[in-house]
């Protein structure tokens, strides 16, 4: 019996063999994926506020709230007030953080790398370049 090729079943398959490989990759640093993904948007330059972390990866204000609560408990993130609006705080990474950032950037480049490795060089840029597009 052959396995469906819908785009919904590979795409899924996809992302659950990525997971699989991103998982562990991230575990010597203590990080899930969600932790991960919300550590790189606060290293992105800039302040940014919770809400503008939570809007960027489409993750609800309670979900991030938790998110960065967990965060801050490990000592990766800091809440500070925000510059120019006293009701917002800034999220911002810990010099902790930022290494942990860096460190786990590499081993999820390298996870990443091994997904792709049944493609050839091209096809695996030209893979991440057809996402991007169809993600908009």
């Amino acid at each position: 019996m052959s396995r469906p090729r819908r785009l919904g079943y590979l795409l899924k398959h996809a992302n659950l063999r990525l997971t699989d490989l991103t998982g562990p990759a991230l575990a010597p640093y203590g990080l899930d994926g969600r932790e991960f993904a919300v550590l790189a948007v606060i290293g992105e330059p800039g302040p940014l506020s919770q809400l503008d972390v939570g809007q960027r990866l489409g993750v609800d204000r309670s979900t991030m709230v938790g998110l960065v609560d967990g965060l801050e408990r490990k000592r990766l993130v800091a809440r500070r007030p925000h510059p120019d609006d006293r009701r917002k705080n800034v999220v911002e990474l810990t010099e902790h953080g930022r290494e942990t950032l860096e460190k786990a950037t590499r081993a999820v480049d390298e996870a990443e790398a091994a997904f792709l490795s049944g493609l050839e060089e091209g096809d695996a840029r030209l893979f991440r370049v057809l996402l991007e597009r169809l993600l908009g």
